[in-house]
Protein backbone atom coordinates (compact mmCIF):
# COMPACT_ATOMS: atom_id res chain seq x y z
CA UNK A 1 0.00 0.00 0.00
CA UNK A 2 1.24 3.23 -0.84
CA UNK A 3 2.19 5.41 1.98
CA UNK A 4 1.67 9.11 2.51
CA UNK A 5 4.58 11.37 1.50
CA UNK A 6 5.32 13.43 4.21
CA UNK A 7 8.77 15.01 3.53
CA UNK A 8 9.00 17.46 0.47
CA UNK A 9 9.72 15.60 -2.87
CA UNK A 10 13.35 15.58 -3.90
CA UNK A 11 14.15 19.43 -4.97
CA UNK A 12 14.51 20.17 -8.67
CA UNK A 13 18.25 21.80 -7.74
CA UNK A 14 19.29 18.64 -6.77
CA UNK A 15 18.02 16.91 -9.38
CA UNK A 16 19.66 19.23 -12.33
CA UNK A 17 23.14 18.63 -10.11
CA UNK A 18 22.79 15.26 -10.90
CA UNK A 19 22.20 15.29 -14.32
CA UNK A 20 18.61 14.54 -13.63
CA UNK A 21 16.31 17.31 -13.88
CA UNK A 22 13.01 17.02 -16.02
CA UNK A 23 13.76 13.13 -17.32
CA UNK A 24 13.82 11.91 -13.88
CA UNK A 25 10.65 13.80 -13.19
CA UNK A 26 8.62 12.36 -16.62
CA UNK A 27 10.36 8.92 -16.33
CA UNK A 28 8.74 8.78 -12.29
CA UNK A 29 5.19 10.55 -13.02
CA UNK A 30 5.20 7.36 -15.99
CA UNK A 31 5.84 4.66 -13.94
CA UNK A 32 3.57 5.87 -11.36
CA UNK A 33 0.74 6.38 -13.42
CA UNK A 34 1.07 2.47 -14.09
CA UNK A 35 -0.23 2.25 -10.77
CA UNK A 36 -3.84 3.24 -11.71
CA UNK A 37 -4.26 0.06 -13.46
CA UNK A 38 -4.99 -3.29 -12.24
CA UNK A 39 -1.90 -5.60 -13.39
CA UNK A 40 -1.67 -8.99 -13.39
CA UNK A 41 1.66 -10.67 -12.78
CA UNK A 42 2.55 -12.72 -15.08
CA UNK A 43 6.10 -13.48 -16.06
CA UNK A 44 5.68 -16.24 -18.42
CA UNK A 45 7.24 -16.11 -22.05
CA UNK A 46 4.82 -14.82 -25.14
CA UNK A 47 5.77 -13.88 -28.41
CA UNK A 48 6.33 -10.01 -29.08
CA UNK A 49 6.37 -8.04 -31.79
CA UNK A 50 9.66 -6.16 -32.41
CA UNK A 51 10.40 -3.21 -31.90
CA UNK A 52 7.69 -2.11 -29.15
CA UNK A 53 6.56 -5.18 -28.15
CA UNK A 54 4.46 -5.45 -25.09
CA UNK A 55 2.00 -7.74 -23.09
CA UNK A 56 -1.44 -6.96 -22.27
CA UNK A 57 -1.90 -3.45 -20.62
CA UNK A 58 -3.14 -5.64 -18.02
CA UNK A 59 -0.12 -8.17 -17.44
CA UNK A 60 3.00 -7.34 -16.08
CA UNK A 61 5.84 -7.74 -14.02
CA UNK A 62 8.96 -5.10 -12.26
CA UNK A 63 10.74 -5.11 -15.90
CA UNK A 64 7.84 -3.77 -17.39
CA UNK A 65 7.64 -0.42 -15.04
CA UNK A 66 10.65 -0.04 -16.02
CA UNK A 67 9.95 -0.67 -19.88
CA UNK A 68 6.81 1.18 -20.10
CA UNK A 69 7.71 3.95 -17.88
CA UNK A 70 10.64 5.02 -20.77
CA UNK A 71 7.83 3.80 -23.28
CA UNK A 72 6.52 6.87 -22.53
CA UNK A 73 9.22 8.91 -22.78
CA UNK A 74 10.27 7.66 -26.49
CA UNK A 75 12.94 5.21 -25.33
CA UNK A 76 11.91 1.65 -26.50
CA UNK A 77 14.61 -0.74 -24.85
CA UNK A 78 13.58 -4.00 -26.72
CA UNK A 79 15.72 -3.24 -29.51
CA UNK A 80 18.42 -1.18 -27.42
CA UNK A 81 18.88 -4.22 -24.68
CA UNK A 82 18.89 -6.72 -28.17
CA UNK A 83 21.30 -4.40 -30.24
CA UNK A 84 23.87 -4.20 -26.85
CA UNK A 85 23.95 -7.92 -27.01
CA UNK A 86 23.15 -8.03 -23.21
CA UNK A 87 20.62 -11.32 -23.05
CA UNK A 88 20.32 -14.53 -25.15
CA UNK A 89 19.39 -12.66 -28.14
CA UNK A 90 15.58 -13.66 -27.82
CA UNK A 91 13.80 -10.35 -28.96
CA UNK A 92 10.83 -11.78 -26.95
CA UNK A 93 11.99 -11.51 -23.14
CA UNK A 94 15.57 -10.00 -22.79
CA UNK A 95 14.44 -6.95 -21.87
CA UNK A 96 11.64 -8.42 -19.29
CA UNK A 97 14.70 -10.39 -17.20
CA UNK A 98 16.20 -8.22 -14.52
CA UNK A 99 19.80 -9.60 -15.00
CA UNK A 100 19.58 -8.51 -18.47
CA UNK A 101 18.77 -5.22 -17.81
CA UNK A 102 21.07 -4.54 -15.29
CA UNK A 103 23.86 -6.10 -17.57
CA UNK A 104 22.52 -3.37 -19.88
CA UNK A 105 22.22 -0.44 -17.51
CA UNK A 106 25.65 -0.80 -16.76
CA UNK A 107 27.11 -0.62 -19.44
CA UNK A 108 24.86 2.37 -21.10
CA UNK A 109 24.41 4.19 -18.05
CA UNK A 110 25.73 5.14 -15.15
CA UNK A 111 26.54 2.83 -12.52
CA UNK A 112 26.56 4.46 -8.89
CA UNK A 113 27.62 2.81 -5.84
CA UNK A 114 25.37 1.26 -3.75
CA UNK A 115 24.57 2.38 -0.69
CA UNK A 116 22.37 2.36 3.04
CA UNK A 117 22.40 6.55 2.96
CA UNK A 118 18.99 7.47 1.53
CA UNK A 119 20.37 10.75 -0.06
CA UNK A 120 22.18 8.54 -2.33
CA UNK A 121 18.92 7.82 -4.13
CA UNK A 122 17.29 10.20 -6.96
CA UNK A 123 14.55 10.18 -8.28
CA UNK A 124 14.53 8.37 -11.78
CA UNK A 125 17.45 6.23 -10.68
CA UNK A 126 17.04 2.48 -11.09
CA UNK A 127 17.88 -0.12 -8.44
CA UNK A 128 18.24 -4.19 -8.79
CA UNK A 129 17.46 -6.78 -5.94
CA UNK A 130 18.26 -9.89 -4.81
CA UNK A 131 14.91 -11.18 -3.05
CA UNK A 132 16.01 -14.83 -1.66
CA UNK A 133 12.60 -15.46 -0.98
CA UNK A 134 10.65 -14.45 -3.59
CA UNK A 135 8.28 -16.52 -5.05
CA UNK A 136 8.33 -16.42 -8.55
CA UNK A 137 11.92 -14.97 -8.90
CA UNK A 138 14.42 -13.93 -6.67
CA UNK A 139 15.77 -10.84 -8.65
CA UNK A 140 13.79 -7.50 -8.33
CA UNK A 141 14.14 -3.77 -10.30
CA UNK A 142 12.32 -0.43 -9.10
CA UNK A 143 12.68 3.16 -9.78
CA UNK A 144 13.34 5.88 -7.76
CA UNK A 145 10.17 7.80 -7.02
CA UNK A 146 10.53 11.77 -5.72
CA UNK A 147 8.31 10.84 -2.68
CA UNK A 148 9.88 10.54 0.46
CA UNK A 149 8.57 8.68 3.60
CA UNK A 150 8.26 10.56 6.95
CA UNK A 151 11.89 9.21 7.60
CA UNK A 152 12.97 11.42 4.76
CA UNK A 153 13.38 7.44 2.64
CA UNK A 154 12.44 8.40 -1.15
CA UNK A 155 9.67 5.57 -2.32
CA UNK A 156 9.93 3.49 -5.28
CA UNK A 157 7.79 2.27 -7.47
CA UNK A 158 7.85 -0.99 -9.08
CA UNK A 159 5.45 -4.47 -9.38
CA UNK A 160 6.46 -7.05 -6.85
CA UNK A 161 3.36 -9.13 -7.52
CA UNK A 162 0.49 -7.02 -6.31
CA UNK A 163 0.28 -4.48 -9.25
CA UNK A 164 2.71 -1.37 -9.91
CA UNK A 165 2.42 0.43 -6.57
CA UNK A 166 4.66 3.09 -4.68
CA UNK A 167 6.04 1.73 -1.75
CA UNK A 168 8.86 2.61 1.37
CA UNK A 169 10.51 -0.54 -0.35
CA UNK A 170 14.05 1.19 -1.21
CA UNK A 171 16.00 -0.79 1.74
CA UNK A 172 13.57 -3.29 2.04
CA UNK A 173 16.01 -6.13 0.02
CA UNK A 174 19.67 -6.57 -0.65
CA UNK A 175 20.70 -4.13 -3.03
CA UNK A 176 22.71 -5.33 -5.79
CA UNK A 177 22.82 -2.29 -8.63
CA UNK A 178 22.03 1.26 -8.77
CA UNK A 179 21.99 3.63 -12.54
CA UNK A 180 20.92 6.45 -14.10
CA UNK A 181 20.19 5.35 -17.17
CA UNK A 182 19.04 8.59 -19.84
CA UNK A 183 18.78 7.27 -23.38
CA UNK A 184 17.62 9.34 -26.44
CA UNK A 185 14.51 8.46 -27.71
CA UNK A 186 14.34 5.65 -30.68
CA UNK A 187 10.61 5.55 -31.17
CA UNK A 188 9.94 6.64 -34.57
CA UNK A 189 8.07 9.62 -34.45
CA UNK A 190 7.99 10.60 -31.11
CA UNK A 191 8.96 14.19 -30.89
CA UNK A 192 11.27 15.02 -27.79
CA UNK A 193 10.20 17.48 -24.87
Amino acid sequence: MTEPAAKDKTSSDQLEKAGQGTFARRLVDAARLQSTALVIYDPSYRQLDYPMGDVPWYVGVCTDVVVRAYRTLGIDLQPLVHKARVGSGDKNIDHRRVLVLKKFFKRKGISLPVSKKPEDYLPGDLVTYHVPDGTISTTHIAIVSDRKTWSGTPMVIHNRGFGVQEEDWLFAAKITGHFRYKGRPNIKGFAQK
